[in-house]
């Protein structure tokens, strides 16, 4: 239908054309009649010089009255200038032109096409008129209404610019990025996100439609506008929003429709104005997302929660419709009472268990083992997880709970000294070191100390660390037991006998043994004896018969200068094993004796303890 029209549009011009050329050749025609007509004349009378026109009266009229009349005449008429506007009236009109009375000596003929925009045009309306020349070749008027109406339009949309003046227009066509639209037979560009407050996805539906617009932007080099009718739209909701929010309260419950749902709330379309739920105000329990809970386009009724009139921000709630959970919980429900309910959610210093719709409690990760060790819920629990609890405290004031699953265990601590007594043996692990021992786990709840001075009876220990490692097992025995506190004393080295009890008839004070030095120190050095010992050697009694010193990895033989089996403390001396000798000078036969004596006197501090020695040297390397 388009396409005919179109094709019947463009007869109609071709048939006017035609006729337009018809109507000038007939005007030419007749114009080469008169001309031939007046040469004649003036041929015949070109030879007449003395002729007084003048006096000639062919009209009946005076000069003076001609003169006059002449006068008179050009009053009637406007004086016209070429390229200006000017009002006419429209006189008479066809399918093919528009006859227009602009008050001057001859009429102006406009095609009719140039007043398509306006199918209702008719006698007696007003219309602008340009003149583009007064006289054309064949002296007719040349006018247009198309530039006229362009002229007055670039003044309208700079005013309708300045003022905001609303203004109608014809929207001709779809372009890229939105419409053509006719404005006071200017082509203005309507873009697609200027059509309405909301996306449009069909731009065709709004081709030939007259519309309300503002103007938003002129490019005067160009010649281009711009207008918007999503200006005008957002006006009234301007509007409106004002008119609703001034008559809002808080507290009042409105019916909305859902606009938009997204991953941190609803927006809710009250009739001209938005507001937004939060997630945490859909519902008393958790929720992942709104789609949980509403649907695009659903009708709802929500509260008033809280409103910004300067930000025109509302803030709605729709779980304040309902009733807070914790009210409706059960009156009977007391602390120590058991309850099951659902994890919601885990972090790393507890879980929420959710024991009834919008009612939650937490177990803090300390309530979910006896253990000790620091751990983390994920251990323990996860998300989804059913489980069954023991309330520990319940404020219903300030709606919190906190519960607990190890309480459904038995309490290792209860019966500690029982299964654990004072002296007995056992195999602990071992969890952590500090610098002062070793924290062992001997089940899962009780944790015991190995103070540094109980791991071993001849080792002299700077870190428990050069001891054992974390994981390792290790027997031990219970030494105290502090139950109030839960605390247990435990040692390693009493899983065996205190050798120094032995060693002290060994190593007793003037006893000779040989050693290996194997560290050096400012003031003194560390010397190695049989069974693991190791003793101090001052830096004065480590020097040799040659006057040397003794160096580190150097064997030689050392005279025990002290021995203290409370500290388990052995000072020896190499310097006195050869300088008694030295100072004494005996005769032969008395240091014959002498030597006798000292042989008699190893001889009984090695050989004399050699089966109680000879059972610790076995144990010994078979721990080490």
């Amino acid at each position: 239908m388009a396409e005919e029209k179109k094709e019947e549009v463009v007869n109609k011009e071709e048939v006017t054309t035609n006729e337009v050329e018809t109507s000038t050749e007939q005007k030419e025609e007749t114009t080469n009649e008169v001309v031939k007509t007046v040469e004649a004349d003036a041929n015949v009378l070109e030879n007449v010089e003395d002729f007084n026109w003048e006096a000639l009266e062919l009209d009946g009229y005076t000069p003076a009255e001609r003169e006059e009349l002449a006068k008179r005449y050009e009053g009637t008429l406007n004086s016209l200038t070429e390229h200006e506007v000017v009002k006419g009236t429209v006189i008479s009109l066809n399918d093919k032109e528009v006859v227009v009375n602009i008050g001057y000596k001859s009429e102006a003929v406009i095609p009719r096409n140039e007043f398509r925009y306006n199918p209702d045009l008719k006698v007696g309306d007003e219309v602008d008129v340009y003149i583009e020349k007064l006289e054309d070749k064949y002296g007719q008027l040349v006018v247009s209404h198309r530039i006229a109406r362009i002229h007055s339009a670039w003044k309208k949309v700079n005013e309708a610019l300045k003022t905001g003046e609303i203004i109608i227009g014809h929207v001709k066509c779809r372009t890229k990025g939105g419409l053509i639209v006719d404005v006071f037979g200017l082509e203005a560009f309507l873009p697609g996100s200027q059509i309405d407050v909301k996306p449009i996805k069909d731009y065709d539906v709004y081709v030939g439609k007259n519309m309300e617009f503002k103007v938003v932007k002129i490019n005067q080099e160009f010649k281009n506008v711009v207008v918007s009718h999503k200006a005008l739209i957002e006006a009234e909701l301007e509007e409106q929003k004002k008119q609703i929010i001034s008559g809002l309260e808080k507290g009042q419950v409105l019916k909305g429709v859902v606009k938009n749902i997204t991953s941190y709330g609803v927006f809710i379309d009250l009739g001209g104005v938005d507001g937004l739920i939060h997630i945490t105000d859909l519902s008393w329990g958790r929720i992942n997302h709104p789609e949980e809970v509403v649907q695009l386009d659903q009708e709802i009724d929500v509260v008033i929660i809280d409103f910004d009139d300067e930000k025109k921000r509302i803030a709605l709630g729709l779980k304040q419709l309902q009733a807070h959970p914790w009210d409706a919980l059960d009156e009977n429900l007391k602390v120590g009472d058991k309850v099951k309910g659902k994890v919601v959610v885990i972090a790393d210093y507890g879980a929420f268990i959710e024991i009834a719709p919008g009612v939650e409690g937490l177990i803090h990760v300390s309530e979910m083992s006896w253990s000790q060790h620091l751990r983390s819920a994920q251990d323990f629990l996860k998300v989804g997880d059913e489980v069954e609890a023991i309330i520990l405290t319940l404020d219903r004031e300030e709606r919190k709970m906190s519960l607990g699953i190890k309480q459904l265990m038995p309490d290792p601590w209860d019966k500690i000294e029982e299964k654990f007594a004072v002296g007995t043996k056992h195999t602990a692990k071992v969890r952590n070191f500090t610098n002062f021992g070793v924290f062992v786990e001997l089940e899962e709840g009780v944790d015991g100390l190995i103070h540094i001075s109980d791991l071993s009876w001849q080792k002299k220990i700077k870190h428990p660390s050069e001891f054992c490692k974390v994981g390792d097992e290790i027997e031990v025995v219970v030494l105290e037991i502090d139950k109030e506190n839960r605390k247990i004393a435990l040692g390693h080295k009493q899983v065996e006998e205190n050798p120094w009890e032995v060693f002290a008839d060994t190593f007793k004070e003037g006893s000779v043994h040989q050693g290996t030095v194997i560290e050096l120190k400012d003031k003194s050095g560390v010397v190695s004896l049989p069974y693991g010992l190791e003793a101090i050697c001052p830096a004065r009694h480590m020097r040799k018969a040659d006057g040397s010193n003794l160096k580190v990895d150097e064997t030689a033989d050392f005279e025990v200068i002290e021995f203290n089996q409370d500290a388990r403390k052995i000072v020896v001396s190499h310097t006195k094993t050869f300088e008694d000798i030295e100072d004494s000078r005996p005769s032969k036969k008395s240091s014959s004796n002498t030597t006798k004596k000292i042989n008699q006197s190893t001889e009984k501090s090695t050989l004399g303890d050699l089966d109680a020695l000879s059972d610790l040297k076995n144990k010994l390397d078979g721990k080490k």
